[in-house]
C-alpha cells in the first residue's frame, strides 16, 4: 500500500496535534516547495532520507516499439532520488 498525501496530512494532525486544514496544508506547501526547487533546476537534499536530483538528458535516437519506426527523442529534464545511508539501512533492517 502506498503513502498517500491524505495519509501524511492525518499523521501530522495525529501525532502533533495540528487541525485537519493545518496538516493538509503543510503538506501541500512541502510538496509544493519541493516541486518548485526541482522545477528551477535545483536539487533537494533531505538530511536522513535523500537526495532529488535534477539530471539533463540529451537527445537521443528512439524507436517506436509499435510501429518499430526510427526516431529522435528531444533532450530533456529528469528528476532522480539517490537514498541516503541511513534510510537504505532502515530498508534493508539493518
Amino acid at each position: 500500500m502506498a503513502l498517500t498525501k491524505k495519509d501524511i496530512a492525518e499523521k501530522i494532525q495525529n501525532e502533533l496535534g495540528f487541525l485537519r486544514k493545518q496538516s493538509v496544508e503543510i503538506v501541500e506547501t512541502l510538496l509544493e516547495l519541493i516541486k518548485s526547487t526541482l522545477g528551477s533546476g535545483d536539487d533537494v537534499l533531505v538530511s536522513g532520507f535523500g537526495k532529488f536530483c535534477v539530471r539533463e538528458k540529451n537527445e537521443r535516437k528512439g524507436r517506436n516499439p509499435a510501429t518499430g519506426e526510427d526516431a529522435i527523442l528531444p533532450a530533456r529534464r529528469v528528476v532522480t532520488f539517490k537514498c541516503s545511508g541511513n534510510l537504505r539501512e532502515k530498508v534493508n533492517g539493518k
